[in-house]
């Protein structure tokens, strides 16, 4: 029983210390860039969204309906086939950018000033 005790709070400390090595670098809201085609359409700063709003783009290529909250955005609506961008849901750091193929859109999600670790930069 105490050995079992003793394992428990080891694999506790290690889960506790894994997860603020990965938090302690992340910045808390970072800047979200919006490309079409490799052309920069936005940036919004998602620390600085106070009330929730939907940013529509629309061309040629199709249409992209974005939510934005305080420190996350997604493509909550598109015209394309597949819906992966829509399907990915709500980002809020730097690790993985939405991407719809179909209308050559990248949303991607960097640190104010620096990308943040991971797949974004």
């Amino acid at each position: 029983m105490r050995t079992k005790l003793i394992a428990g709070l080891l694999l506790a400390a290690v889960a506790g210390s894994v997860v603020f090595i990965l938090l302690r670098g992340r910045a808390p809201a970072p800047v979200a860039r919006i490309s079409r085609d490799g052309v920069l359409l936005e940036e919004i700063d998602l620390s600085q969204v106070d009330e929730p709003y939907s940013l529509t783009l629309e061309d040629d290529s199709g249409r992209n309906v974005l939510s934005v909250e305080r420190g996350r955005v997604c493509v909550s609506e598109a015209d394309c086939p597949d819906q992966v961008c829509v399907k990915q849901g709500w980002v809020s750091n730097g690790a993985v950018p939405i991407v719809c193929l179909p209308h050559k859109l990248v949303v991607e999600l960097v640190g104010t000033g620096e990308d943040l670790d991971g797949g974004a930069g």
